[in-house]
Protein backbone atom coordinates (compact mmCIF):
# COMPACT_ATOMS: atom_id res chain seq x y z
CA UNK A 1 0.00 0.00 0.00
CA UNK A 2 1.30 3.60 -1.17
CA UNK A 3 2.19 5.65 1.40
CA UNK A 4 -0.14 8.21 2.58
CA UNK A 5 -0.45 11.60 4.72
CA UNK A 6 -2.97 14.06 5.70
CA UNK A 7 -2.50 16.70 8.29
CA UNK A 8 -4.40 19.53 9.33
CA UNK A 9 -3.65 21.09 12.23
CA UNK A 10 -4.85 24.45 13.60
CA UNK A 11 -4.94 26.96 17.69
CA UNK A 12 -8.62 27.56 18.04
CA UNK A 13 -9.89 30.89 19.21
CA UNK A 14 -10.71 28.63 22.35
CA UNK A 15 -9.19 29.13 26.08
CA UNK A 16 -7.31 25.85 27.35
CA UNK A 17 -7.19 23.69 23.38
CA UNK A 18 -3.99 24.82 22.68
CA UNK A 19 -4.02 22.65 19.27
CA UNK A 20 -6.25 20.63 17.18
CA UNK A 21 -4.98 18.24 14.67
CA UNK A 22 -6.39 15.68 11.93
CA UNK A 23 -4.51 13.35 10.64
CA UNK A 24 -4.83 10.15 8.17
CA UNK A 25 -1.58 7.69 8.10
CA UNK A 26 -0.95 4.58 6.51
CA UNK A 27 2.25 3.39 7.50
CA UNK A 28 3.57 6.16 10.10
CA UNK A 29 4.84 5.45 13.36
CA UNK A 30 5.87 7.79 15.87
CA UNK A 31 8.39 7.34 17.84
CA UNK A 32 9.08 7.35 21.92
CA UNK A 33 8.09 11.71 22.54
CA UNK A 34 6.43 13.52 25.20
CA UNK A 35 3.62 16.68 25.15
CA UNK A 36 3.56 19.71 27.66
CA UNK A 37 -0.36 19.29 27.07
CA UNK A 38 -3.63 16.58 27.79
CA UNK A 39 -3.44 14.47 24.42
CA UNK A 40 -7.75 14.06 23.74
CA UNK A 41 -7.60 11.36 20.68
CA UNK A 42 -10.38 10.09 18.68
CA UNK A 43 -9.66 7.17 15.83
CA UNK A 44 -12.71 7.43 13.22
CA UNK A 45 -11.41 5.17 11.26
CA UNK A 46 -8.55 2.32 11.55
CA UNK A 47 -7.06 1.78 15.03
CA UNK A 48 -3.95 3.00 16.79
CA UNK A 49 -1.31 1.21 19.25
CA UNK A 50 0.76 2.66 21.67
CA UNK A 51 3.13 2.72 24.79
CA UNK A 52 2.06 4.42 27.81
CA UNK A 53 4.39 4.54 30.93
CA UNK A 54 6.04 1.36 29.25
CA UNK A 55 2.43 -0.47 28.82
CA UNK A 56 0.68 -1.45 25.84
CA UNK A 57 -2.43 0.23 25.07
CA UNK A 58 -4.46 0.42 22.03
CA UNK A 59 -7.57 2.60 20.61
CA UNK A 60 -10.76 0.30 20.08
CA UNK A 61 -13.10 1.66 18.31
CA UNK A 62 -15.87 4.08 19.81
CA UNK A 63 -13.19 4.82 22.63
CA UNK A 64 -11.57 8.10 23.69
CA UNK A 65 -8.23 8.19 24.61
CA UNK A 66 -6.70 10.50 27.55
CA UNK A 67 -2.97 10.72 27.05
CA UNK A 68 -1.52 12.90 30.45
CA UNK A 69 1.13 15.75 29.80
CA UNK A 70 5.19 14.88 30.47
CA UNK A 71 4.16 10.73 30.06
CA UNK A 72 6.50 9.14 27.25
CA UNK A 73 4.24 7.88 24.93
CA UNK A 74 4.62 6.63 21.33
CA UNK A 75 2.16 5.48 18.31
CA UNK A 76 1.46 3.35 15.19
CA UNK A 77 -0.71 2.09 13.57
CA UNK A 78 -2.92 -1.20 14.89
CA UNK A 79 -4.51 -2.45 11.36
CA UNK A 80 -3.21 -2.87 7.32
CA UNK A 81 -5.17 0.17 6.03
CA UNK A 82 -3.47 2.89 8.62
CA UNK A 83 -6.05 5.47 10.86
CA UNK A 84 -7.53 8.59 10.69
CA UNK A 85 -7.68 10.13 14.05
CA UNK A 86 -8.48 13.23 15.47
CA UNK A 87 -6.79 15.26 18.78
CA UNK A 88 -7.12 17.93 20.83
CA UNK A 89 -4.14 18.96 23.03
CA UNK A 90 -5.13 20.09 26.72
CA UNK A 91 -3.58 22.73 28.63
CA UNK A 92 -3.17 22.78 31.89
CA UNK A 93 -5.96 24.89 32.94
CA UNK A 94 -8.20 22.26 31.41
CA UNK A 95 -6.77 18.94 33.46
CA UNK A 96 -4.58 19.70 35.80
CA UNK A 97 -1.39 17.13 36.93
CA UNK A 98 -3.25 15.83 40.09
CA UNK A 99 -5.16 13.43 37.33
CA UNK A 100 -1.83 12.45 35.60
CA UNK A 101 -2.15 9.13 37.89
CA UNK A 102 -5.61 8.12 37.08
CA UNK A 103 -5.02 8.88 33.34
CA UNK A 104 -1.88 7.03 32.61
CA UNK A 105 -3.82 3.90 34.32
CA UNK A 106 -6.69 3.90 32.31
CA UNK A 107 -6.07 6.31 29.18
CA UNK A 108 -8.97 4.44 27.12
CA UNK A 109 -12.07 5.10 28.13
CA UNK A 110 -14.96 2.73 26.76
CA UNK A 111 -18.00 5.52 26.98
CA UNK A 112 -20.01 6.38 23.69
CA UNK A 113 -21.91 9.36 25.20
CA UNK A 114 -18.22 10.98 25.85
CA UNK A 115 -16.72 9.77 22.43
CA UNK A 116 -19.78 11.60 20.86
CA UNK A 117 -19.19 14.94 22.55
CA UNK A 118 -15.96 14.76 21.39
CA UNK A 119 -16.93 14.35 17.80
CA UNK A 120 -19.21 17.30 18.20
CA UNK A 121 -16.54 19.39 20.10
CA UNK A 122 -14.21 18.78 16.45
CA UNK A 123 -17.06 19.85 14.46
CA UNK A 124 -18.08 22.81 16.20
CA UNK A 125 -13.93 23.82 16.28
CA UNK A 126 -13.83 23.59 12.31
CA UNK A 127 -16.20 27.00 12.16
CA UNK A 128 -14.65 30.17 13.36
CA UNK A 129 -17.23 32.12 14.84
CA UNK A 130 -18.73 29.63 17.06
CA UNK A 131 -16.00 29.85 20.03
CA UNK A 132 -19.21 29.82 22.80
CA UNK A 133 -20.21 26.66 21.41
CA UNK A 134 -16.91 25.62 21.54
CA UNK A 135 -16.30 26.38 24.93
CA UNK A 136 -19.22 25.27 26.16
CA UNK A 137 -18.86 21.59 24.87
CA UNK A 138 -15.66 21.33 25.63
CA UNK A 139 -16.90 22.29 29.33
CA UNK A 140 -18.99 19.17 29.10
CA UNK A 141 -16.16 16.88 27.75
CA UNK A 142 -13.76 18.09 30.09
CA UNK A 143 -16.74 17.42 33.21
CA UNK A 144 -17.25 13.85 31.99
CA UNK A 145 -12.93 13.01 32.04
CA UNK A 146 -12.92 13.80 35.50
CA UNK A 147 -15.38 12.24 36.25
CA UNK A 148 -13.78 9.33 34.84
CA UNK A 149 -10.53 10.02 36.53
CA UNK A 150 -12.05 11.06 39.91
CA UNK A 151 -13.74 7.88 39.98
CA UNK A 152 -9.82 6.30 39.53
CA UNK A 153 -8.29 6.00 43.45
CA UNK A 154 -5.79 8.59 44.10
CA UNK A 155 -2.00 7.74 44.09
CA UNK A 156 -0.11 8.43 46.80
CA UNK A 157 2.36 11.42 45.79
CA UNK A 158 5.67 9.88 45.05
CA UNK A 159 9.17 11.45 46.90
CA UNK A 160 11.40 13.14 44.62
CA UNK A 161 13.89 11.20 42.93
CA UNK A 162 16.97 11.55 41.05
CA UNK A 163 14.68 11.53 37.50
CA UNK A 164 12.44 14.19 38.78
CA UNK A 165 14.75 16.39 39.62
CA UNK A 166 16.78 15.80 35.94
CA UNK A 167 13.29 16.44 34.12
CA UNK A 168 12.75 19.52 36.52
CA UNK A 169 16.19 21.37 35.70
CA UNK A 170 15.53 20.36 31.81
CA UNK A 171 12.21 21.97 31.79
CA UNK A 172 14.05 25.30 33.04
CA UNK A 173 16.60 25.58 30.68
CA UNK A 174 14.17 25.11 28.21
CA UNK A 175 13.93 25.85 24.83
CA UNK A 176 18.35 26.33 25.80
CA UNK A 177 19.85 22.84 26.36
CA UNK A 178 21.26 21.66 29.22
CA UNK A 179 24.94 19.81 29.31
CA UNK A 180 24.87 16.37 30.67
CA UNK A 181 27.73 17.02 32.84
CA UNK A 182 26.31 20.32 34.02
CA UNK A 183 23.58 18.39 35.11
CA UNK A 184 25.48 15.76 36.87
CA UNK A 185 27.66 18.57 38.60
CA UNK A 186 23.88 20.20 39.83
CA UNK A 187 22.49 16.61 40.78
CA UNK A 188 25.73 15.41 42.49
CA UNK A 189 25.36 12.15 40.46
CA UNK A 190 27.42 10.46 37.81
CA UNK A 191 26.60 11.20 34.31
CA UNK A 192 25.77 7.25 33.39
CA UNK A 193 23.75 6.62 35.65
CA UNK A 194 21.55 10.20 35.36
CA UNK A 195 20.68 8.70 32.31
CA UNK A 196 19.95 5.54 32.64
CA UNK A 197 18.01 6.33 35.47
CA UNK A 198 15.90 9.21 33.62
CA UNK A 199 15.40 6.52 31.09
CA UNK A 200 14.58 3.43 33.14
CA UNK A 201 11.79 5.51 35.08
CA UNK A 202 10.20 7.58 32.10
CA UNK A 203 10.77 5.13 29.00
CA UNK A 204 12.62 7.84 27.34
CA UNK A 205 16.09 9.51 27.23
CA UNK A 206 17.05 13.03 28.02
CA UNK A 207 17.60 14.17 24.94
CA UNK A 208 14.47 12.46 23.16
CA UNK A 209 12.39 14.20 26.04
CA UNK A 210 14.24 17.55 25.33
CA UNK A 211 13.45 17.20 21.55
CA UNK A 212 9.95 16.39 22.49
CA UNK A 213 9.59 19.31 24.69
CA UNK A 214 10.91 21.66 21.65
CA UNK A 215 8.72 19.99 19.01
CA UNK A 216 5.86 21.13 20.85
CA UNK A 217 6.78 24.63 21.07
CA UNK A 218 7.80 24.63 17.34
CA UNK A 219 4.39 23.01 16.36
CA UNK A 220 2.68 25.95 19.04
CA UNK A 221 4.60 28.59 17.22
CA UNK A 222 3.91 27.65 13.34
CA UNK A 223 0.43 27.40 14.26
CA UNK A 224 0.84 31.50 15.19
CA UNK A 225 1.90 31.87 11.80
CA UNK A 226 5.60 32.21 13.01
CA UNK A 227 7.76 31.43 10.30
CA UNK A 228 10.09 27.97 10.12
CA UNK A 229 13.61 29.04 10.53
CA UNK A 230 12.36 31.41 13.62
CA UNK A 231 10.35 28.81 15.10
CA UNK A 232 13.41 26.55 14.85
CA UNK A 233 15.82 28.81 16.34
CA UNK A 234 13.08 30.12 19.36
CA UNK A 235 12.42 26.19 19.92
CA UNK A 236 15.96 25.58 20.58
CA UNK A 237 16.81 23.83 17.39
CA UNK A 238 20.01 24.86 15.53
CA UNK A 239 18.30 25.89 12.13
CA UNK A 240 15.38 25.06 9.98
CA UNK A 241 16.77 22.01 8.39
CA UNK A 242 17.74 21.00 12.05
CA UNK A 243 13.60 21.40 13.15
CA UNK A 244 12.91 19.47 9.53
CA UNK A 245 14.65 16.57 10.35
CA UNK A 246 13.08 15.91 13.91
CA UNK A 247 9.58 17.16 12.71
CA UNK A 248 9.32 14.98 9.83
CA UNK A 249 10.46 12.16 12.02
CA UNK A 250 7.68 12.95 14.81
CA UNK A 251 4.83 14.37 12.81
CA UNK A 252 5.40 12.44 9.18
CA UNK A 253 5.55 16.16 7.76
CA UNK A 254 8.17 19.17 7.42
CA UNK A 255 7.17 22.49 9.19
CA UNK A 256 6.37 24.26 6.24
CA UNK A 257 4.06 21.96 5.09
CA UNK A 258 2.56 21.97 8.32
CA UNK A 259 1.90 25.74 8.05
CA UNK A 260 0.63 25.59 5.08
CA UNK A 261 -2.20 23.43 6.41
CA UNK A 262 -2.60 25.84 9.08
CA UNK A 263 -3.32 28.56 6.66
CA UNK A 264 -5.49 26.51 4.47
CA UNK A 265 -7.75 25.40 7.75
CA UNK A 266 -8.08 28.94 8.71
CA UNK A 267 -8.91 30.16 5.46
Amino acid sequence: MATRHEISAWRPAVPGVTEVLHARFTDHAYPMHVHEAWTLLIVDDGAVRYDLGRHPHGTPRDTVSLLPPYVPHNGSAASPGGFRKRVLYLDLTRLGTDLTGPAADTPDLADPLLRDRVGRLHSVLAYPGEELEAESRLALVVDRLRRHLRATPEQPTPARSLPRDLRDLLDARLPASLGLAEAARLLHADETHLVRAFTRAFGIAPHQYVTARRLDRARRLLLEGVPAARAATESGFYDQPHLTRHFRRFLGTTPGRFARERRATEG
